[in-house]
């Protein structure tokens, strides 16, 4: 398991850490409505330049690298709070997939979603309560990578979706096309990351792959739940 040094609920006086000290089911709204509902933190908004992901350590968005080329994420993109993709997902994951030549493991990060929206966010580092529609069963160089699916609660295009049939096929495409490309480097001879989209799946499913990615979150830093 990767080792981070004394997780804690806060990432500076004041500030929640955003894996750690906030539930995933935050508000009483929130919390009755769970699991269909859940609440997750926003890290990049769609046409960003810029790739920002979590520093775990800080709590801080951190730039990872500016988007070298013209595949832009579609969507809203984040993670659920207090979830861990570990032995539990990796487990789940490997009897979704018996004819793997090889078990996959998990990335041991917190579990990404991807939002859909039709309004416009300028920018990331926020909470949004958000209505768990499906998910993407992802492999990232043999390590289990999912994306959950969702749409934002009460959105006036998308709120009414309950599971990921009722998505626009065009959308859940162009989804699809970012994740099976975004590393790649045009015009290199170098051969790109191995990334494969297995399986679409519906709304249950991808609560039980939360329910599980808690699970792994709960046995790796059970000291800092909330």
């Amino acid at each position: 398991m990767t080792q981070y040094a004394s997780p804690s609920r806060f990432s500076s006086p004041g500030r929640l850490h955003p894996w750690h000290g906030i539930s995933p089911y935050g508000s009483s709204e929130s919390t009755e409505r769970a699991p269909e509902v859940v609440r997750c933190f926003i890290e990049m908004v769609p046409r960003s330049d810029v790739k920002l992901e979590l520093d775990k350590e800080s709590g801080y968005l951190l730039v990872d690298r500016p988007q070298k080329f013209s595949n832009f994420l579609p969507c809203l993109y984040g993670f659920i709070p207090q979830t861990y993709s570990h032995h539990h997902v990796a487990q789940h994951t490997n009897q979704a997939l018996p004819d793997l030549k090889h078990p996959c493991t998990a990335d041991e990060d917190p579990l990404d979603i991807c939002v859909l929206t039709d309004r416009q966010l300028l920018w990331g580092d926020i909470l949004v309560d958000v209505r768990i529609v499906g998910g993407l069963r992802m492999l990232d160089t043999g390590e289990a990578d999912d994306k959950i699916l969702a749409v934002l609660c009460d959105d006036a295009l998308y709120g009414s979706c309950t599971d990921v049939h009722e998505l626009p096929a065009t959308v859940l495409q162009k989804i699809k096309h970012y994740f099976l490309t975004y590393k790649e480097i045009p015009s290199t001879s170098s051969p790109a990351p191995k990334v494969k989209i297995t399986h679409t799946y519906g709304a249950a499913e991808a609560r039980t792959i939360i329910a599980l990615a808690r699970k792994d979150y709960y046995e790796a830093f059970r000291d800092t739940q909330i």
